[in-house]
């Protein structure tokens, strides 16, 4: 007994260990003026969108989880896992089956079975509980059990990887949103403000103070801030539809009310921590680790493929030709016994799934090291663009600044007779240029906060024993 229990504990699975990654630095490039964190940070990752502190996107975040419909076939995908890591733990007890049968037949008269001694028509009755086990002396049930959990812990990961970044996607298009209005109230006033120019223009051209080029100009120029606006309110539609269906609603009934975004509306201050606190945060990263050791544990069950499968079998219960003495003491049956089975020839098969086991290790190895590479891609990108972009807006802001002056000077310079219409014409374009520009730097500015937050893990909390 003590030998059966030695070898019982055996397992063909290599020990694990999380692959190694490249050392990850002591800093972040690219965070020249940020606070340096400890991975043990007691912020809360919850609703981390609360942190730009707009009511209208933490109402819209709030229905995210319970109505996106890729995220009700995660959740699906995680009860599906979680069932499978039950199937493979059943494999640890024994499979009972109880058939009971009843039948007449006749025995051919021809028969080798048959007898002068006894009817060649007769009845028999069966009653029996049969009792099959898999000893798991090689380790194969455990290894499988160790996959299908490990499996069950990646799905859950991506679940959380899902709910992550449909979040951030909600995010990022909420603001784009926010800034096409901008860009629509800048472009309907400057299409008002071309209009009247316009007017003015022909009645200078009807008091000959004016060419008739100059009326051509400024046609133009309106019909091109049309175009623009048109283009913007089309943009717009499409960013609320993408919106809608990240809730599950429909886009045709689906709206929200124009909302400019103010100068004033930043991106939240936000502590990227240290790179080593990258790897326990990022759900990803956590469900590709999952992956390897999943592989792993599929190692163990290829190599026990080349051994011996032992099981014990049993049988009781009753039999008889007739129904009155079916369920008594003579008519009790049953058997019990061990039995072994070794594949003797299998034309390289179990050799060929040994290395498909291998390979696929390798595979989420290499799948494991490329996510970790990414992730530290991702959050260097982000603090960059929030960083460089930080810089543009105040080059930027000055810049609209100078040409907002710079047109009012060239209007009066016009109504004066100094300067052409075409001077105004490109003092106007310059002015309408620069502030497009500074609405999509500020937008872009809120959207690389949105992509940081998600590249360091956003809400993700570490997971939950059992589950």
């Amino acid at each position: 007994m003590l030998v059966c229990a030695a070898v019982a504990a055996c397992s063909f699975a290599p020990r694990y260990s999380r692959p190694p990654v490249e050392t990850p630095p002591p800093r972040w490039k690219e965070s020249v003026d940020w606070k340096l964190a400890q991975p043990a940070d007691a912020q809360s990752r919850g609703p981390w969108w609360s942190l730009f502190g707009d009511p209208t996107l933490d109402t819209l975040e709030a229905r995210v989880t319970g109505a996106n419909q890729n995220i009700k076939a995660a959740f699906a995908r995680l009860q599906e896992a979680r069932a499978q890591t039950r199937v493979a733990r059943a494999a640890y007890f024994p499979t009972l089956t109880v058939g009971p049968s009843a039948t007449r037949s006749r025995v051919s008269l021809n028969s080798p079975l048959y007898t002068n001694t006894k009817p060649a028509i007769g009845n028999d009755f069966v009653l029996d509980a049969d009792l099959s086990y898999e000893i798991d002396v090689w380790g194969r049930v455990r290894n499988s059990v160790a996959s299908a959990r490990a499996t069950e812990q990646a799905t859950a990961a991506d679940l959380a990887t899902l709910d992550l970044s449909t979040h951030a996607e909600l995010a990022a298009d909420y603001f784009t949103l926010r800034g096409e209005d901008t860009q629509l109230e800048l472009l309907d006033r400057t299409v008002e403000d071309y209009r009247q120019a316009l007017e003015l223009t022909e009645h200078l051209y009807n008091g000959g103070a004016a060419a008739l080029a100059d009326v051509d100009q400024s046609k133009a120029q309106l019909e091109s801030a049309r175009t623009q606006a048109t283009d913007a309110r089309l943009r717009r539609a499409q960013t609320e539809h993408a919106i809608a269906v990240l809730i599950g609603e429909s886009p045709s009934s689906f709206r929200l009310d124009p909302q400019p975004l103010k100068p004033e509306v930043l991106p939240p201050v936000l502590d990227p921590g240290l790179p080593s606190a990258l790897l326990e945060r990022r759900p990803d990263v956590a469900a590709a680790e999952r992956r390897v050791a999943s592989a792993n544990a599929q190692i163990g069950v290829a190599r026990a493929a080349y051994f011996p499968v032992f099981d014990l079998f049993g049988r009781v219960g009753f039999e008889s030709t007739q129904a009155s003495n079916w369920i008594t003491a003579p008519s009790r049956l049953w058997s019990i016994g061990p039995s072994a089975l070794l594949t003797a020839f299998d034309g390289g098969r179990y050799l060929a799934q040994s290395a498909a086991a291998h390979a696929a290790y390798d595979e989420q190895v290499a799948d494991y090291r490329n996510t970790v590479l990414t992730a530290y891609q991702e959050v260097e990108d982000n603090l960059a663009a929030l960083r460089d972009l930080e810089s543009e807006s105040t080059s930027q802001a000055a810049a609209v600044a100078a040409t907002t002056g710079a047109l009012t000077q060239t209007q009066y310079q016009y109504k004066g007779g100094v300067v052409t219409y075409l001077q105004v014409v490109i003092t106007e374009n310059a002015a309408l240029s620069a502030e497009l520009t500074a609405s999509d730097i500020q937008v872009r500015r809120l959207t690389a906060a949105v992509l940081l937050i998600k590249a360091l893990g956003g809400g993700w909390q570490p997971r939950v024993s059992g589950t």
